[in-house]
């Protein structure tokens, strides 16, 4: 069987349930050992036992509870890493929350702040602690889990969309930081997961997220989404030596043909696909727009 994260040591953040969970098992069926992370202990014990359950010989599947927006027990999380593992290669940033759904005026404003400190700083605190042990062994995989929040606009889910696409720029900006070190960092678009979050928005009903959005989560949960299976995948291969090199980008673990990247890292140096940037006139073929 192709185990590609074989010797490797990584943490899953938000490993209790849905794609956590996934990207955690995915990882140990891929060979790596892993610490699971989320704030819930009963929920982790499960999932670490579930996880633990395909471990092979040598293979080490622990488990911390710890608030990831919170810098003393991220600390915490790194220095248990560091006890176990003589190297962490490692680091997938995947806590985090909808947020509050409805017109971002009326929802409660403590409820906003707070998904943005989970999704935000939740996601920076792990990396700011990881990064001096990726320098210091001059290797490093960052893998950051986005949404579609990140590219599109959402109202009436306004925290969500707006710490999504704040991540996205931290990760591009930290990738620049840290290129020179053989440190790489990217995000992941998973796609429609029937998870944990999809029943959240069901849950809030059409006159909280909007009757367009909810018929599409509706359809979405019909039809099964996206298999976890698919952008767990596409974490593995992040987490692989044969992404040695891709940097800075955010791939949609259903649309982009990843699987392939590895052939076109010269051209991927040379382009802005796969990032954030600002569309011009001249981008749809308007002919106005430069000065």
């Amino acid at each position: 069987m192709n185990q590609p994260l074989t010797g490797r040591n990584a943490i899953v953040t938000g490993a209790s349930q849905g794609l956590g969970q996934a990207i955690a098992k995915a990882y140990v069926a891929a060979g790596a050992s892993v610490l699971m992370c989320a704030r819930s202990h009963a929920p982790l014990d499960e999932a670490r036992a579930d996880v633990a359950a395909i471990a092979g010989s040598g293979q080490q599947v622990e488990s911390i509870a710890a608030d990831v927006s919170s810098e003393a027990d991220v600390k915490t999380v790194a220095t248990r890493a560091f006890s176990m593992f003589p190297q962490v290669h490692i680091l997938v940033n995947n806590a985090g929350v909808y947020g509050p759904m409805g017109t971002s005026e009326t929802v409660d404003w403590d409820a906003w702040v707070r998904a943005m400190e989970i999704n935000v700083y939740g996601s920076v605190l792990p990396c700011r602690a990881l990064v001096p042990h990726f320098k210091a062994h001059r290797y490093g995989k960052i893998i950051q889990i986005s949404g579609g929040g990140a590219t599109n606009p959402l109202p009436r889910i306004s925290s969500y969309a707006a710490s999504k696409a704040a991540i996205v720029r931290f990760v591009e900006s930290l990738a620049l930081e840290v290129r020179e070190f053989r440190i790489d960092v990217n995000s992941i678009a998973p796609g429609l997961l029937n998870t944990r979050l999809l029943d959240e928005v069901l849950a809030a009903g059409p006159d909280a997220v909007g009757p367009e959005f909810y018929k599409r989560m509706t359809q979405g949960k019909a039809e099964g989404g996206t298999p976890l299976e698919r952008p767990a995948a596409l974490a593995v291969y992040l987490g692989s030596a044969e992404s040695d090199g891709i940097t800075g980008r955010l791939l949609s673990a259903v649309w982009d043909p990843w699987e392939n990247l590895a052939n076109r890292r010269t051209e991927l140096d040379e382009t802005d696909v796969y990032t954030l940037r600002r569309i011009v006139p001249k981008d749809r073929g308007m002919e106005w727009g430069d000065r």
